[in-house]
């Protein structure tokens, strides 16, 4: 009877240790950030979503963050540091950053989002097993470009030029000369009869060079100007729309950026993928493999109209657009 007990209470104090240990962190993680933007848009928000998943910085996990402020080219310096140090992953915000990355290693894992067309990109094979070092979360929407033009089309009939607002770091040009996004915009323009013309903003330094993209907005005599979500123009939308009003150009923006000041903005936002971001971490950081884990793809669409932008260039928005809106500034 003795040795029973001897031996039940064993196992408690084995099931208790074993319960203890496993609370414990194994080790800490050292995982990378690269990011188009400034600290202040992304790492307050990452650090909360770890800390949602039992993370303690410091403790489980510790961050290399590289911030390139808007100024693109520092990303491939920023790739090759992480790259040397051999974290346990790299996290990165932007088709720019995410390229540089995986130039720089094929061993570090790598998770993403802010890609339009990761396929289109060379990032992964398919969206289903990426087959590569890096996964993540796509902006891509066959039926957002469609849809803004759409409802262009809607609010003004008259439309016949429109101006697709893009820059000129975006990977991935064809023959034709555009990115995926421009080559999708150009030809969602067409189908509803307008003639596009695509301007890119000209990197680094994208305040000096908004006047000359506006100078050749100008210069083709269009209505209206379709922004597209893009490194250098995403971080500058208030005054790309400030910009626009005082020339009385209507604009469209992407669903992330309803705040800028445009008559509407419509689809997915990327600022929806960031609390995915740490998720995804996660089952990498727990053994999982890029190269298997399926790239998410966003689904969520909002439409937001701005009746103050509206009236300030003289439109009437249809009453039939503001019952399909989700939000309207007033």
């Amino acid at each position: 009877m003795k040795l029973r007990w001897r031996i039940i209470a064993s196992i408690f104090v084995l099931v208790a240790c074993g319960d203890a240990s496993a609370q414990q962190p194994n080790r800490q993680f050292r995982v990378g950030i690269m990011s188009n933007a400034t600290a202040a848009v992304i790492f307050d928000q990452l650090r909360k979503d770890f800390a949602n998943l039992g993370y303690v910085e410091g403790r489980d996990i510790a961050f290399e963050a590289r911030w390139a402020e808007g100024q693109l080219d520092r990303h491939p310096g920023f790739a090759d540091e992480l790259a040397r140090l051999e974290l346990d992953l790299i996290m990165t915000y932007g088709g720019v950053a995410t390229a540089a990355a995986q130039k720089a290693t094929s061993k570090t894992p790598i998770v993403f989002t802010i890609v339009t067309d990761p396929i289109a990109l060379g990032l992964a094979r398919d969206l289903i097993r990426p087959g590569g070092n890096a996964t993540g979360i796509t902006s891509l929407d066959t039926q957002q470009a469609a849809k803004q033009f759409e409802l262009l089309k809607e609010v003004l009939p008259s439309i016949s030029r429109v101006a697709i607002l893009s820059d000129d770091t975006l990977p991935g040009a064809d023959a034709s000369g555009f990115v995926p996004i421009e080559r999708e915009n150009r030809a969602a323009a067409i189908a509803v009869g307008f003639e596009p013309f695509v301007v890119r903003v000209r990197g680094p330094t994208v305040e000096a060079k908004l006047d000359e993209a506006f100078a050749e907005i100008m210069k083709h005599d269009v209505q209206a100007i379709v922004i597209v979500e893009a490194p250098l123009v995403f971080p500058h939308a208030k005054r790309i729309a400030e910009m626009a009003a005082e020339r009385r150009l209507l604009t469209v923006f992407p669903g992330s950026q309803g705040a800028a000041g445009g008559l509407f903005a419509y689809g997915t936002s990327v600022i929806d993928t960031f609390p995915r971001m740490s998720i995804i971490a996660d089952k990498v950081l727990k053994g999982a493999k890029p190269a298997e884990l399926p790239i998410e793809i966003m689904t969520k669409r909002t439409l937001i109209v701005n009746q103050r932008a509206a009236r300030a260039v003289g439109i009437t928005v249809p009453a039939s657009i503001l019952q399909r809106a989700d939000r309207v500034l007033e």
